[in-house]
């Protein structure tokens, strides 16, 4: 929805928002159902209303249990039964400075304010285990913003007695915590508050008068934040961006002012905001962010641009290079098509408005930031969010380089006129195995992220995989891929339940970048096989249809499953008898 992409009227936001929620509720569009529990240390019934429209926005219909006010630790450590009946997701502490027990006065030694500071550290981690032990779901957790005022000027930010310097302290102490701890995320609402403006942010009004600890027309910014960390945490990222060229990249127009004449490097004001803007870009890539051009151009002078000797970016650091003259929507969906990505995966970068407006219309699901002026582009994709990381993994460091090698495999694929000699060309090496803590991360976030090839779309919080790692109720096989050109990593994920005799296949999903490569066959054959060793006899499938998995919807069939029943909604039931299976990978060997 348009009024709630960066940058917002937040004013408009906190005055229309029964309206915008009664139209995203009737858009249509298909939503995955969380419950959020919300622990406040302060007034916090403005920010759940705003979240809800932040979180509707990014596909996740949230379901709340708001504590009483100020019922923070009590919840935490003697949770009533109301929450521990509602089973949240996710649990997110709204505290602020205002909730802060001890401070330092002028008074106290060195070993008073240590004190007070490992005092306050202990009271947070006790909350934080209490609620690790009793939910098992993921923390988000609030910093420290700092004071609004500082009694000692200048000096308070380094003597021992400053509550800046208390606070900073805890802060630190808040990140060494979340540094070795899965499943807890920080909320940086001390950059919140300084991006927005400390002064307004604490104006002591709202405090003294509605126990709000930041100022109202903050709300939305603080929502946003938050909803980032909840969407990327159940799999809701943006992966890729298909990126314009002139005017975008660079400063000018290539094919009109020439490779010479283009605006790039550190000669002008302007050619370095377009300079610092590839670099930021470049490091998008390293968090694995896939970069793809999408432009109005001669595709050799898009390939001079990006070789300019001033640049930041080259033509070997995008996957796909559209400079032609198509329209930019059909060129963004052949490229998700080329990447086997959906096109929501895609955020379109570019300058011109009616570009935009464009692709908007064609292809709604993609993201199209207002880029106005080069000065605050790199701003407007930050706060946007798109890539918010809550967990990195090894995949997500390789993840161009796995792209590029996907390209090399369809170029080695069109020399073959015979589909199985190719896949005997590519001498893959699958590792199918039972799950095992290295990967358990990588597991966890295919499930969150993987929407085509997903049979059943059930997704796991980390500590929900954990819990089934653990369970001795449940099959479960993880498969990585190896071929010639490189290692695929961890692409395919099955969890089964015992049940007597039968298994039921709660989850079986696959990256889409291994589609067609014989991996579904090898992982089912390796499904078999433990099933045999359990003495299970039927293994029982199920596939409910989504927007965007109907490509797997006759798999079962496929593998000589009988389909046992079919709901008027599409939903299908499928068996398959253990006795009498034959293997059916025919070009991947297993590495035992």
């Amino acid at each position: 929805m348009k009024e709630l992409t960066y940058p917002f009227d937040s004013a408009y936001i906190l005055k229309k928002r029964k309206s915008l929620r009664k139209a995203l509720l009737s858009d249509g569009s298909s939503r995955i159902h969380k419950k959020i529990a919300v622990l406040g240390g302060s007034t916090t019934s403005d920010i759940v209303k705003v979240l809800e429209l932040f979180l509707l926005d990014q596909k996740i219909e949230p379901e709340f249990y708001e504590s009483e006010y100020a019922q923070y630790e009590q919840d935490a450590m003697f949770p009533p039964q109301e929450l521990l009946e509602f089973q949240p997701d996710v649990i997110f502490l709204h505290t602020t400075n205002r909730n802060i027990r001890v401070l330092p006065e002028m008074t106290d030694t060195k070993e008073m304010v240590e004190e007070k500071l490992q005092s306050e550290l202990r009271r947070f981690e006790a909350i934080w285990q209490s609620l690790r032990e009793k939910f098992h779901c993921p923390i988000i957790q609030n910093n420290f913003e700092l004071p609004f005022y500082r009694l000692m000027g200048n000096r308070d930010c380094c003597d021992y007695r400053g509550v800046t310097n208390f606070i900073h302290r805890l802060n630190d102490g808040f990140y060494d915590y979340a540094a070795k701890t899965d499943n807890f995320h920080i909320h940086d609402i001390d950059y919140l508050s300084a991006d927005y403006g400390l002064k307004a942010w604490s104006n002591p009004l709202f405090w003294n008068m509605y126990k709000y600890a930041l100022c109202l027309d903050a709300i939305p910014s603080f929502a946003f934040s938050l909803s980032n960390i909840i969407k990327s945490i159940f799999g809701k990222n943006k992966k890729a961006l298909a990126l314009d060229l002139d005017n975008t990249l660079w400063g000018g127009v290539v094919g009109d002012d020439g490779v010479d004449g283009i605006e790039i490097g550190q000669e002008t004001g302007v050619s370095q905001s377009y300079y610092e803007f590839q670099q930021y870009l470049k490091k998008l890539k390293s968090l694995g962010i896939l970069l793809t051009v999408c432009s109005k151009n001669d595709h050799e002078n898009a390939i001079d641009g990006l070789n300019h000797p001033e640049g930041v970016l080259r033509p070997d650091d995008f996957l796909v290079i559209k400079a032609n003259w198509e329209n930019k929507d059909r060129n963004i969906a052949e490229t998700a098509a080329e990447l086997n990505i959906l096109p929501d995966s895609i955020v379109f970068v570019d300058d011109n408005p009616a570009e935009r407006a464009i692709v908007s219309s064609q292809l709604p699901d993609v993201q199209t930031p207002p880029m106005e002026g080069v000065e605050n582009y790199i701003t407007t994709l930050d706060r946007s969010g798109f890539f918010e990381v809550t967990s990195f993994s090894e995949d997500d460091l390789k993840r161009n380089e796995m792209y590029k090698e996907n390209a090399l495999r369809s170029a080695a694929q069109a020399t073959f006129a015979d589909y199985g000699d190719y896949l005997k060309s590519l001498q893959m090496v699958a590792t199918i195995e039972d799950f095992i803590p290295v990967y358990l991360a990588r597991i966890t976030q295919l499930t969150n992220k993987s929407n085509q090839f997903n049979l059943t779309t059930r997704r796991y919080t980390p500590a929900e995989m954990e819990a089934v790692w653990h369970s001795p109720d449940y099959i479960r096989l993880y498969g990585k891929l190896v071929d010639k050109f490189g290692d695929n990593g961890v692409v395919s994920v099955v969890i089964g339940k015992k049940d007597g005799k039968t298994l039921h296949i709660d989850l079986w999903l696959m990256s889409c970048r291994v589609l067609k490569r014989d991996m579904e066959q090898a992982m089912l054959d390796k499904l078999v096989q433990r099933c045999r060793e359990a003495q299970i006899e039927t293994i029982r499938g199920y596939y409910y249809p989504t927007k965007k998995n109907g490509m797997v919807k006759t798999l079962y069939g496929t593998f000589g499953f009988t389909k046992v029943s079919e709901d008027e909604a599409g939903n299908t039931v499928w068996e398959l008898p253990v006795a009498g299976y034959e293997n059916q990978n025919r070009y991947i060997q297993i590495n035992d």
